[in-house]
């Protein structure tokens, strides 16, 4: 591989001969590994014609580093990285001066240190992660998604690949979600009626963009995603938690000041309860008393594993004060970063305009990949598979939870990937996960769920889909044990 001849530069007021700036260049590019072992330099005569030197300065640099053992000439071939040179195991840039913005006057808004739960870049080599939202490599299609990705860059989907979708998107995978998987929500949807999203959380970005301003109220369910409420504060509008109860949300506790409602009735995120449909009906008369949007996160309705999945909220709702938002990271992978909504008219073409002026669109190509994969009937053969997989495993988790004596906060009455659960009230479970991860156990602490100050320590999440079947017995026997020496 040769060093591209556009990384090199010479500093206007740079201190030293050109010959020693050359050569510190160059020494700092491999002590700082940017430039790895057995990679070419450009010629001297290139170097030269970039820099703007004689080509005898760049040679006489090249010469002193080749003294120095930081390179090594083979013949007539030019000069190489050498195999003794000092690099280090990664990348580290060289820092240059010292910055002067006063970064606290000069950010007019802060994004970071809001709740948020941080998954281990090495969770795969865990004996035991119980984590969530994660793919499994054994369970995923890996030969006929790489088959729809390469007929995706074939020359009948050139335009689908390289095209500015400007605002709009992929058609096939429009007409799919429009087709097939809208109606086993119950939902009837124009393409109009349809928008592609950089995944959920794009979905609720821009939906509470689009509803609320700072002097409108959100209510959201307590606990809830906690992206979402970040998300949400982060727009300066009155948000109103919500506790949920063993069905989720309580449509009576709505207060009269409600103007966007966000509920996750098919698997409350984390609780992972099912709203029954007579709530459901419910909470659309309550959001009509109050002139009130509704957004139905529909998270992980192909999880419904235990039994058929209650239709949506949307499907029921007749005013169209319903804005359903979906997703393929659970179904496919979280790296796919791919979701959809769908609402009336009206809002989509808002949120069309607004996802323009950020993003544009989805990658085309991943799109066009999607599209394929779903209508090729490889995504159902995928959901199927899943789902006895899932199945088995959440039957072996609840019977190692009834022998252990551990207890069940919320249990997904159709399926899920995830339980709900509570520790005795004095364990923190923050502290619980850090003793756990010493024996290779992951778990999922339950406070960012909450709302507020005062928020429960004791809960947390065991997600199931990506642990083999035959270690969440001795798992949870080591989580069982952690609590009970707590």
């Amino acid at each position: 591989m040769a060093i591209s001849v556009d990384t090199f530069f010479l500093e206007l007021n740079g201190q030293g001969t050109l010959q020693a700036q050359i050569q510190q260049m160059i020494a700092e590019g491999i002590l700082s590994g940017r430039f790895h072992v057995g990679e070419k330099l450009p010629s001297s005569r290139k170097l030269a014609a970039h820099l703007g030197v004689s080509r005898i300065t760049v040679t006489l640099a090249y010469t002193e580093l080749l003294a120095n053992d930081y390179l090594t000439a083979k013949g007539r071939s030019g000069y190489y990285v050498s195999q003794n040179a000092p690099v280090p195991p990664k990348y580290t840039p060289v820092q240059r001066g010292t910055e002067t913005v006063d970064w606290d006057a000069a950010l007019a808004r802060r994004f970071s240190g809001r709740d948020v739960l941080s998954k281990p870049a090495d969770w795969r080599d865990y004996r035991y992660p119980f984590i969530y939202g994660q793919a499994d490599r054994t369970l995923f299609d890996h030969a006929n998604w790489r088959l729809c990705a390469v007929r995706a860059l074939g020359h009948k989907d050139f335009d689908s690949l390289t095209a500015d979708y400007v605002d709009q998107d992929d058609s096939l995978l429009v007409e799919f979600i429009a087709r097939h998987t809208l109606p086993r929500r119950g939902i009837a949807a124009r393409p109009e009626e349809i928008l592609i999203t950089m995944g959920a959380q794009n979905a609720l970005w821009l939906a509470s963009r689009i509803l609320l301003t700072h002097n409108r109220t959100a209510v959201i369910e307590d606990p809830c995603y906690y992206a979402l409420r970040s998300l949400l504060e982060c727009w300066d509008c009155d948000v109103t938690p919500l506790p949920v109860d063993r069905d989720g949300l309580p449509p009576d506790a709505l207060p009269e000041d409600t103007d966007v409602i966000f509920t996750t009735p098919s698997h409350q995120s984390p609780t992972t309860s099912t709203m029954p449909v007579d709530r459901r009906h419910k909470l659309l008369e309550r959001a009509h008393e109050l002139d009130a949007m509704v957004v139905e996160d529909d998270y992980e309705f192909e999880m419904a594993f235990l039994g058929a999945p209650s239709p949506a909220l949307k499907s029921m709702d007749r005013d169209g004060r319903v804005i359903y938002v979906g997703s393929f990271s659970k179904s496919l992978f979280p790296g796919l970063r791919l979701g959809y909504m769908v609402g009336s008219e009206p809002f989509i073409r808002e949120a069309r305009a607004l996802r323009s002026l950020v993003l544009r669109h989805p990658p085309g190509h991943i799109q066009r990949t999607a599209a394929y994969f779903l209508s090729l009937g490889h995504y159902d053969a995928q959901i199927r598979r899943m789902s006895k997989v899932l199945a088995q495993r959440r039957e072996a988790l609840d019977c190692a939870i009834e022998e252990h004596g551990l207890t069940v906060a919320g249990r997904g009455i159709l399926g899920g990937s995830s339980l709900w659960m509570s520790a005795p009230e004095h364990i923190d479970t923050t502290r619980l996960a850090r003793t756990l991860q010493d024996q290779s156990v992951h778990i999922e602490p339950g406070a960012p769920f909450f709302s507020g100050p005062d928020r429960p320590q004791n809960f947390y999440r065991l997600g199931y889909s990506s642990i083999p079947q035959d270690r969440i017995a001795p798992g949870v026997t080591l989580i069982a044990d952690a609590i009970r020496a707590s």
